[in-house]
């Protein structure tokens, strides 16, 4: 049955367990009510949730892809966020229902890379931990993780990392909110070799990590972002996008991106992280000037291109090829 679901058509999955990992991230083990095995996935992959007050979020699987009966997912609580989070702590508990999407993957490990280097902020854990276990007690190439936390409290699931084979190749690093004290990661990155880089985490993580990685060839360096839809900047005004093929304009109001403005005028495009990192919503710009907040377009390709599901617009009016 799950196997055929479509992509558009949420899954009712039951919550058959959480566990808290931290005091502000806890952890939701969903299957199916009549225990058959779920689509599956890949590693890296993340599905989409409607959360208990009506919110759409995104949250990677972090789970072993082999284990077809469940998909897990951390949920860090954010208190001053939107709410989605804040429902799913609250209201979401052991027997209730949670609406799922079948499992995408804009974040997906290179099966033939010779050596991996995992690089992680706070609960940018998770698509990692589901890539490392799923390379069994042979792993396909040599990997290390490199794991960016604020305190040993805040450390999800630490005691696991810390443990039997791993725990040599993994380091865990604590800041304790302190800048000066954060970990140097140029050392790791000031030579460019046969690893394949995976960085996901807290926006001022991947910025630094991509400044390091400029001399880096681009298909070894890959990013996962769990700021859906780009965050609100105190100067973000709305602006005018004009779809040049159709004819459509309409208005982006502060607070949603161009893709959620699209949709709801009935316009849709390809897109799959809707944070920025994957690429998919690369379109052409033909008018106007951007406000870019992808992690994806080198500096030459940001006079004619833009990635609608985060970046915004410096000028009143966009013109994009759609």
């Amino acid at each position: 049955m799950s196997a055929q679901t479509h992509a558009d058509t949420p899954m009712p999955l039951r919550v058959v367990k959480t566990h808290d990992l931290t005091g502000d991230i806890r952890a939701f083990d969903l299957a199916l009510p009549d225990g058959t095995d779920l689509p599956p996935f890949t590693p890296g992959a993340h599905i989409k949730v409607q959360a208990p007050n009506g919110a759409l979020r995104k949250y990677s699987l972090c789970n072993d892809p082999a284990e077809r009966w469940r998909y897990v997912i951390a949920v860090k609580r954010e208190d001053g966020g939107k709410g989605g989070s804040l429902s799913m702590h609250r209201d979401l508990k052991v027997g209730g229902t949670l609406p799922v999407s079948v499992p995408e993957n804009a974040f997906p490990l290179e099966p033939g890379a010779r050596a991996y280097l995992f690089i992680a902020g706070g609960i940018g854990i998770t698509p990692m931990l589901s890539m490392i276990r799923s390379f069994g007690e042979l792993p396909p190439a040599p990997w290390k993780l490199i794991y960016l936390t604020r305190s040993p409290e805040t450390t999800a699931f630490a005691a696991e990392l810390q443990s039997g084979e791993w725990a040599r190749l993994v380091k865990i690093h604590h800041d304790h909110g302190d800048p000066a004290r954060s970990l140097d990661l140029w050392p790791l990155l000031e030579k460019p070799n046969i690893a394949h880089v995976y960085c996901c985490g807290p926006r001022p993580l991947m910025d630094a990590v991509r400044d390091m990685t400029g001399h880096w060839s681009s298909g070894n360096v890959h990013f996962e972002s769990f700021n859906e839809g780009g965050e609100v900047k105190p100067d973000d005004k709305p602006f005018t996008v004009r779809l040049a093929q159709s004819g459509r304009e309409f208005e982006v109001p502060v607070g949603k991106s161009i893709l959620e403005a699209m949709r709801e005028h009935g316009c849709d495009a390809p897109s799959s992280c809707e944070s920025g990192t994957c690429g998919t919503c690369r379109t052409k710009l033909l008018e106007g000037q951007a406000d870019h907040r992808d992690m994806v377009l080198l500096d030459d390709e940001k006079d004619a291109q833009i990635m609608i599901c985060v970046s915004r617009a410096k000028s009143e009016r966009l013109v994009l090829d759609l």
